[in-house]
């Protein structure tokens, strides 16, 4: 649901005719417009959609419950502007074979609950989020732990232990991480999501990670939350800043609320009328008038992501052929897309790793080049269906490029093509696990760790189809051997050698159609400064200043 204005775009031989689209509902104040930052007490506001899950870090997976998450927890590493792990709780994590990991905590780290953090918090997280029996999104992430396999037994198999031999809390500061492998880049990882503690509260009498606590994390980072987050029932999540934080604290300012929105529109309007201070997905209506009508608080730059259409192979045998695949993406105007449709601020995507990541190849894949012609005559030859369905999320500002997708695919395939819309993320991502959704999918990846491996096993690799972001369960043994190969590598530089074969063979294979590049296009409102966002898409909050 987006408004926008109803607009023909001809590029070449390609007509991409654009729908105009109703306007949605969203959060809005109805308080009239804001003349300034206001008190300390007056909190930042934040456009955000909803959470797909609940607030455990283990079972977040997505964007709009990790940017909530970051904002109360500190992770073990953070990155500069190099793309290099930094230690943020960690004081040091250091290892002599690239198997076995000694990570030492910093002091000053409390809960907001005031109990201290201490390496065992980190055990019992890591353990609870790869037992298969507690079904977390992001336990795939610790597969590479020594002891992931006891807690894994398979479908139908009973879990017999409770731990994995390879973690231990050596003592409260010291955690030693045991893997089945040699994995250089282990102390990349440890920014991500998954790998935050839990504290004791976190777990009730039965040992799994309790609702309460899911509605109101307890972390040990900057912010703390005020109260319970109700999920489907609450417009805001508010938060305050933890007075015992140990690090750099926001000057002038201790609220911050995410506002929930399912338009990214309405949260454009809000923005521009100073009833929202930061929007940081702007939709492409917005994107092509956001610098004329916010001027030096319009931000455009790098981003890390990829925009794809998903294809649901194992769930979905009229799309198994690869030459049905390799007609789709040939079939797909990405320069006009990104030109156009976007307003410049994207680029065609021509690999699955990124350019702001070493790995990336340029026309590393081939049929990511705009080709109808050919595109005709290789689907008609597979046999490709008469009919696709495009499913997006309505509140990402999605509705225009897909609807520009599917009027490619009508009219260089010469098939029925139509763009469905869901409301929200989290309602596609839920079809999407139950494995039900059987129509292509807009799916977009942002890093978790700056890695070119981030974007390959995570969402492509066998083991990611149970427990991991493998939405369209693509399997290939020789993928998952040059991973693993590139896994155990001696150095970062032998081990991208590996990477980049197993992205060959999905550039060969277009498990996913790679469709263009991101940019992170944001604005913010006259109420703040200072705004900057991460190498992960997350602000950094010590940073934003009132005005």
């Amino acid at each position: 649901m987006r408004v926008t204005k109803g607009v023909q775009i001809v590029a070449g031989t390609a007509l991409l005719a654009l729908a105009v689209a109703a306007c949605g509902g969203g959060a809005s104040d109805t308080g009239g417009t804001a003349t300034g930052g206001g008190s300390a007490e007056t909190p930042v506001r934040m456009e955000l959609g909803e959470p797909q899950e609940l607030l455990v870090p283990s079972n977040t997976t997505e964007s709009e419950g990790a940017e909530t998450l970051a904002a109360l927890f500190e992770p073990l590493v953070n990155y500069d502007e190099n793309k290099n792990a930094v230690e943020a709780a960690a004081e040091s994590i250091t290892s002599d074979d690239q198997k076995v990991w000694t990570i030492k905590l910093k002091s000053g780290y409390t809960w907001h609950n005031g109990e201290p953090l201490i390496a065992q918090n980190y055990v019992d997280a890591w353990n609870y989020a790869a037992n298969q029996e507690n079904a977390q999104g992001a336990g795939y992430f610790f597969g590479r732990v020594d002891g992931f396999a006891d807690l894994n037994p398979g479908e139908g198999k009973t879990v017999t232990t409770k731990t994995m031999k390879g973690l231990e809390a050596v003592d409260d500061t010291t955690l030693k991480v045991t893997l089945t492998a040699p994995f250089s880049q282990f102390k990349v990882m440890l920014g991500y999501t998954a790998f935050y503690p839990l504290p004791k509260a976190a777990f009730g009498p039965d040992g799994k990670v309790t609702q309460a606590y899911g509605e109101q994390p307890i972390g040990q980072g900057l912010f703390k939350m005020d109260k319970a987050y109700k999920k489907g029932t609450d417009q805001t999540i508010d938060m305050t800043v933890y007075d015992k934080y140990p690090g750099t604290k926001p000057k002038g300012w201790t609220k911050l609320q995410f506002k929930l929105y399912t338009d990214s529109d309405v949260a454009f309007n809000d923005l521009q009328a100073n009833n929202l201070d930061i929007h940081d997905s702007l939709s492409p209506a917005a994107i092509s008038t956001a610098k004329s009508t916010l001027g030096e608080r319009y931000q455009d730059q790098p981003d890390a992501g990829v925009g794809y259409i998903g294809v649901p192979l194992k769930y979905n045998p009229e799309l198994n052929k690869v030459d049905i695949r390799k007609a789709i993406s040939m079939a797909i105007d990405r320069k006009t897309i990104a030109e156009t449709v976007f307003s410049g601020t994207r680029a065609p995507a021509d690999d699955f790793i990124n350019p702001a990541i070493a790995g990336y190849r340029q026309g590393a894949c081939k049929a990511c080049t705009y080709n109808p012609a050919e595109a005709k005559k290789l689907y008609d030859a597979a046999g490709g269906p008469k009919t696709l369905e495009l499913g997006y999320n309505a509140d990402g500002g999605h509705k225009e490029w897909m609807e520009a997708v599917a009027n490619n695919l009508r009219q260089n395939l010469g098939i029925e093509a139509t763009a469905k819309p869901f409301e929200k993320f989290a309602s596609i991502l839920d079809e999407l696990d139950a494995k039900t959704y059987k129509g292509l999918f807009r799916m977009g990846w942002a890093i978790d760790y700056p890695s070119a491996e981030n974007y390959l096993s995570p969402i492509f690799s066998t083991g990611a189809i149970a427990t991991g972001s493998n939405y369209g369960g693509y399997s290939n043994k020789k993928f998952d051997d040059l991973i693993a190969q590139g896994d155990q590598a001696a150095t970062v530089e032998e081990g991208l050698k590996f990477y980049q074969q197993a992205d060959d063979i999905l550039n060969e294979e277009l498990p996913y159609i790679p469709v263009y590049f991101y940019r992170n296009n944001s604005g913010y409102s006259t109420s703040v400064k200072n705004v900057k966002i991460n190498l992960l898409n997350q602000i950094e909050w010590a940073e934003v200043e009132k005005v």
